[in-house]
């Protein structure tokens, strides 16, 4: 297997631009994911986000993790368990609208410390969709713009941790799926490992790097780019030793953004000038991911393929 693509950023303003965009171009054809090193966040700023995040799990949320697996008995279990995840978690609405300020136990230096990383991660991702655009020869705006819907996207944190469990070959930290959404910014843990990515049918893991960002495809970059990227399974194997930290920003279509297969990519393709990939609308698709999120993603495409036959028949507002 050859190795996880790491993506120097700091070589994007050089002599080394070209071969930079190259390497981003194929981990994004071949891979779905990619780690960045260089991307402008600082270290120092870094490890506050760190330390804050884990601090907050230590005294918020530990005990609480802890009186759960015991009330469903999940340390003694003898099957492999398919309906539950060893992970501790909340979540960070930053777009449209912030609800830090309404998610309880959270100090006030760490509310201040998470707007500020959001806005930090937001302005990564519209410059990764930027050079997206660059590699797919879209106009430089083209999936921001996809992705705005009426009120401009849909951006929110998944903070997890996931303590050490006793048994991971029967609870998966997180089981295996696709993300449903646009372009996904993750800070994960560099001491604990356990993200994999599944690749030519082999499950390869993402390594711990200090520092970096990990970023993944999701489904809508598929459909907007009709499969020229793809978004990838992956899933979280819980250690036996050691909490692995993950900070997971999800950079969305708005809920009512129209998301359709750009059509210069489909002008390109002259000999499959049909459209492989739906049009529908963002929130319709997440109703439906909402029950099958850790189910295969074709047929997910193929029910809302349904949904866009109808498409032309609604009727349009006003």
């Amino acid at each position: 297997m050859e190795n996880f693509p790491v993506i120097n950023l700091e070589k994007l303003n050089g002599d080394e631009r070209n071969a930079t965009m190259e390497q981003i171009k194929d981990a994004c054809e071949n891979w779905g994911f990619f780690e960045l090193v260089n991307h402008g966040i600082s270290h120092e700023f870094m490890d506050t986000v760190e330390r804050l995040t884990k601090e907050h799990y230590r005294k918020c949320m530990e005990q609480r993790f802890k009186e759960l697996v015991a009330s469903k008995a999940l340390e003694g279990v003898q099957a492999e368990v398919k309906d539950m995840d060893w992970e501790s978690t909340f979540f960070l609405r930053h777009l449209p609208k912030s609800n830090i300020s309404e998610i309880p136990d959270l100090t006030d230096e760490y509310r201040v410390v998470m707007k500020e990383f959001a806005k930090k991660i937001e302005k990564l991702a519209e410059d990764l969709l930027d050079l997206l655009c660059e590699n797919l020869g879209l106009e430089k705006g083209y999936l921001k713009k996809a992705f705005h819907g009426s009120k401009g996207p849909t951006f929110g944190t998944k903070v997890a941790n996931y303590p050490p469990c006793p048994k991971p070959e029967l609870v998966k930290g997180l089981r295996a799926h696709t993300d449903a959404g646009g372009i996904i910014l993750l800070f994960q843990d560099d001491k604990v490992s356990g993200l994999q990515l599944l690749k030519d049918r082999q499950w390869v893991d993402v390594p711990p790097m200090r520092h970096s960002i990990v970023v993944n495809l999701g489904d809508q970059l598929e459909v907007i780019t009709n499969g020229k990227y793809k978004s990838v399974e992956h899933r979280v194997i819980a250690q036996t030793n050691g909490t692995r930290m993950s900070i997971a920003s999800f950079y969305n279509p708005g809920s009512d953004a129209v998301i359709y297969p750009a059509p210069a990519l489909l002008e390109k393709e002259a000999e499959e000038t049909y459209q492989v990939y739906p049009k529908f609308v963002f929130e319709d698709y997440m109703k439906l991911y909402a029950g099958l999120k850790f189910q295969a993603k074709a047929p997910r495409f193929e029910a809302m393929k349904a949904v866009d036959s109808n498409f032309s028949l609604a009727p349009k507002a006003a």
